[in-house]
């Protein structure tokens, strides 16, 4: 009967050590925030943004550019960032010939200007 006396049996000592059983619980949410920001950085990487958040880049992008209704531009000088809707008025205009370009079976593209 000896053995059912122990002071220091390993159920008591794991009992011990488990002070809250929701515990697990936030290293969960820690689990769930190294996701989320893993989740930001990839779409960031794949839709090659990481550019708007350099402040010495200048860029312009162009959103749906074969549909003239829905078509804005967008361009970012510094820090400032400005979106734009295209009008008609502005995609029309008047304008001569210049040349000729031609895609090349090898996929090179060459322009031929028109001649006088």
């Amino acid at each position: 009967m000896r053995f059912l006396k122990r002071k220091n049996s390993p159920v008591k000592r794991f009992a011990a050590h488990e002070e809250d059983p929701l515990s697990w619980l936030a290293n969960l949410f820690d689990i769930a925030m190294v996701f989320a920001v893993g989740l930001l950085v990839s779409l960031v990487s794949a839709y090659r943004l990481h550019d708007l958040l350099d402040p010495e880049t200048d860029m312009t992008m162009v959103k749906n550019p074969n549909d003239p209704e829905k078509m804005e531009i967008i361009t970012k000088k510094g820090k400032e960032i400005k979106a734009r809707k295209v009008t008609q008025q502005e995609a029309e205009g008047m304008g001569e010939r210049l040349g000729v370009a031609y895609r090349l079976q090898d996929g090179r593209v060459i322009y031929v200007p028109q001649g006088e």
